[in-house]
């Protein structure tokens, strides 16, 4: 695939060109692709605000997530 990033006149990126022949297979693969919204709904903003200001405040109790996959996979080999 040959995307390309657009970026603005500050050097941000600011969007991706898809080759119309590409954009058709990914269609073709994903036929609801266009109805996705990158919206989220308000409460979930909120969910995701609230649990990032936590981090923020507590960065210790952060811990890498294959600690949890380890010991959930205790729990079924058991």
């Amino acid at each position: 695939m040959k995307l390309q990033v657009l970026q603005d006149s500050n050097g941000n990126n600011s969007g991706v060109y898809i080759p119309q022949q590409e954009w058709s297979l990914i269609k073709q693969q994903y036929p609801d692709i266009e109805e996705i919204s990158s919206d989220i709904p308000d409460w979930q903003k909120e969910l995701l605000t609230s649990r990032l200001e936590t981090i923020a405040k507590h960065p210790e109790r952060v811990k890498p997530i294959q600690g949890l996959f380890d010991a959930l996979n205790k729990k079924v080999n058991r």
